[in-house]
C-alpha cells in the first residue's frame, strides 16, 4: 500500500510499504476514507534529523472495519469508524476518569511499529476500545466533520473543557489556527459570553467570527496583552485557551488571564520552562491545565450534534488532496496557504 513517510524536515514521501495485518486477537486492520495533516506533523516537518528509516505520518483517520482479530466483540467487517489519534483500551483506571491519552495499555498511531494514518490502510490495536462506528457511508457530505472528532475539534473542545468554560466566561484564545478556531467553536458552544481570538490571519479569524468570536486581535506579544486588557477593563478572561505551542503564546497568556482564571494548554509545548512564580500564577491563584486532549472521552458525546448539524467543525478544512499529494498538504500548510489540509486516499 501507499503511505506518507517523513525521513527528515520538509522531507515527506509517497512510498510503498507492506500492507497491515493483524498481530494480536484485540487488533482490526482498516482501511483508511478520509485523513488529514495535522499542525502538529509541522513539529517534525520544521525539526526532524535525517534518518535512513523515515517515520510514518498522520494520526486522524475515518475509515471501513476490514479484518477483526479473534477477541474482537464490537466491531465487524464494514463497519464505518471514527478513530482518536491515540488507541487505547478504554476500561483501564486512566480511561475510566477520562484520560485515553494516559492508558495502561494504549499508545499513539506512527510509533512504535503502528503505521501511520496518512495511508491507505492502518492497524488499530485494542479496536473494541479505540474505534467508535458512526452511522453514515463513504460518501457522507458530514465526512470533514466527522473527521474533526478523531483530534482537531475535540482538541479545541478539550481546551474549552479543561478551562472549565461556561455560561457567561469571558475568554482569550491565542492562535488562529485549526486547534484555536475548534478552540472558539467549542467556547461559544458552551456558554461563552465573550471569546477574544488572538490572530491575525483575516481568512482564518473571519472563521473565528462565524463561530462565535466577538473580537479579534491581531497584536502580538506585549502589544496584544495591552489591547485585551484594554478591552476587558484591565481584568483580562476567565478562561485562556493556549492553541500555539510556542513560548510567546505563553507568555500572552500569562499577562491576559484574569485573578482566578484558567490558563489551558493544547499547543503541544516547544519548550521546558516557562514562569509559573508569584509574579506569573501563583499571585493571582490562576490555574494551569491542558494536554494532550483524551479524545475518545469526548467523541460519543459529540457525534450525534454533528450527526444531525448543530456542529458542522469540518469548516477547518480548506483544502483537500489525495495520499499522493501530501507533501504538497505539508508544504501549503507550512507556508499558511491551507488552514488544514484534507487527504482522501
Amino acid at each position: 500500500m501507499r503511505a506518507a513517510v517523513m525521513y527528515g524536515a520538509g522531507d515527506v514521501r509517497i512510498e510503498t510499504v507492506p500492507d497491515p495485518k493483524l498481530v494480536q486477537p484485540t487488533d482490526a486492520v482498516v482501511r483508511i476514507v478520509r485523513t488529514c495533516v495535522c499542525g502538529s506533523d509541522l513539529h517534525p516537518y520544521h525539526q526532524m534529523d535525517a534518518t535512513q528509516d523515515g517515520t510514518p505520518m498522520g494520526h486522524e483517520f475515518l475509515g471501513v472495519v476490514e479484518e477483526v482479530g479473534s477477541e474482537v466483540r464490537t466491531l465487524k467487517s464494514g463497519d464505518f469508524v471514527i478513530s482518536p489519534f491515540a488507541w487505547s483500551d478504554n476500561t483501564c483506571d486512566f480511561c475510566r476518569e477520562g484520560f485515553q491519552t494516559s492508558c495502561r495499555h494504549g499508545g499513539f498511531y506512527a510509533a512504535n511499529g503502528i503505521g501511520g494514518a496518512q495511508a491507505e490502510a492502518i492497524r488499530v490495536p485494542l479496536a473494541d476500545g479505540t474505534l467508535v462506528k458512526a452511522p453514515v457511508g463513504q460518501d457522507s457530505p458530514l465526512l470533514p466533520a466527522l473527521l474533526t472528532l478523531s483530534d482537531v475539534f475535540l482538541t479545541g473542545h478539550h481546551a474549552a473543557a479543561r478551562g472549565r468554560v461556561e455560561l457567561g466566561s469571558t475568554v482569550t484564545v491565542i492562535g488562529d489556527g485549526a486547534v484555536g478556531l475548534s478552540a472558539v467553536l467549542a467556547a461559544k458552544r458552551l456558554g461563552a459570553e465573550r471569546i477574544i481570538l488572538m490572530g491575525r490571519h483575516i481568512d482564518r479569524t473571519d472563521l473565528g467570527r462565524e463561530w462565535g468570536a466577538t473580537d479579534v486581535v491581531a497584536e502580538r506579544g506585549e502589544e496584544g496583552i495591552t489591547k485585551v486588557m484594554d478591552m476587558t477593563g484591565g481584568d483580562g478572561t476567565h478562561v485562556v485557551i493556549e492553541a500555539v505551542g510556542h513560548r510567546p503564546a505563553y507568555d500572552m497568556a500569562v499577562g491576559v488571564v484574569r485573578v482566578g482564571g484558567t490558563i489551558s494548554r493544547v499547543g503541544v509545548p516547544q519548550y521546558e520552562e516557562a514562569p509559573v512564580g508569584f509574579a506569573s500564577l501563583f499571585g493571582k491563584n490562576v490555574t494551569l491545565t491542558g494536554g494532550p486532549a483524551p479524545v475518545r472521552a469526548y467523541i460519543e458525546e459529540l457525534l450525534p450534534e454533528v450527526l444531525d448539524g448543530r456542529l458542522d467543525p469540518g469548516k477547518v478544512f480548506d483544502r483537500t488532496v489525495s495520499l499522493d499529494d501530501v507533501p504538497a498538504g505539508y508544504r501549503a500548510m507550512d507556508d499558511r496557504e491551507a488552514l488544514k489540509v484534507l487527504v482522501q486516499p
